[in-house]
């Protein structure tokens, strides 16, 4: 398929992950791709690559300039960049509650408000923000991971509301739990890793974790032209994990 042939696409956290699918995936289908990233020395080409920290306004402005001038424009933005965090409302100091808001929505802001200026001058603007099923879903020992989620699925609301009339679409991806190595990183922690993923796998419908093409498949889809109908949305890569209620096996 070709078509982002054309498209400018900024990917932040593609270095890894679903950013890195992502960002794989857009180039492969005809776009010009940059990637954000805190350590973007593992991209090659034809992704270009851009070091940013999301918490650092100046940072972002300098990286999405940087990225903008050499792509020759901006269609695209994919707000992926994203840390996790366990336990519940007891289990993290403020500290770690401002960091990790400060990453996952504050970040996405910045990017955003970066960004759209250049958004502005396309004729085929989109922004689809990376959330999470945590974000409708009550999941345990996850309060402020599904806090700062949460805090996502509705900026995406709003966002789309204020910039649909300036031809902007804003919509987001709700993942399930992804194979990435953030996951497995926590697999690694588990006193007993095989039966945590395990766990992991069937708390999804499917039975098995998501994988990162998946989600960027469906990033894909909501960037592209073909859904230029489509924005305040969100879409679950979940394994089904939000909508279905199976009733378990041999009942």
């Amino acid at each position: 398929m070709t078509d982002f042939e054309g498209l400018k696409a900024l990917v932040t956290g593609g270095a890894s992950g679903i950013g890195r699918a992502t960002a794989e995936l857009l180039a492969g289908r005809g776009a010009q791709v940059a990637v954000l990233d805190l350590d973007p020395s593992s991209v090659g080409k034809p992704l270009l690559a851009h070091r940013a920290d999301v918490t650092d306004d100046a940072s972002v402005r300098e990286a999405v300039a940087a990225a903008v001038a050499e792509l020759g424009g901006l269609d695209v933005l994919v707000n992926n960049a994203g840390i996790g965090a366990q336990g519940t409302v007891e289990d993290n100091d403020d500290a770690e509650w401002h960091r990790v808001l400060d990453v996952n929505v504050v970040g996405m802001v910045r990017v955003a408000r970066a960004a759209l200026p250049h958004l502005r001058a396309s004729r085929h603007a989109a922004i689809v923000n990376t959330c999470s099923i945590a974000a409708t879903a009550g999941l345990p020992q996850r309060a402020l991971y599904s806090a700062t989620k949460g805090a996502v699925y509705s900026l995406t609301l709003a966002m789309a509301a204020d910039h649909v009339r300036e031809g902007i679409r804003v919509n987001c991806v709700n993942p399930g739990t992804v194979d990435t190595p953030w996951v497995g990183r926590l697999l690694s922690k588990a006193p007993d890793p095989a039966a945590e993923r395990a766990a992991l796998e069937a708390r999804q419908p499917t039975g098995r974790l998501v994988a990162a093409d998946e989600v960027a498949a469906a990033i894909a889809y909501l960037a592209g032209p073909l859904s230029g109908a489509t924005t305040g949305t969100s879409l679950a890569v979940d394994g089904g994990m939000q909508g279905l209620r199976l009733r378990p096996v041999g009942q």
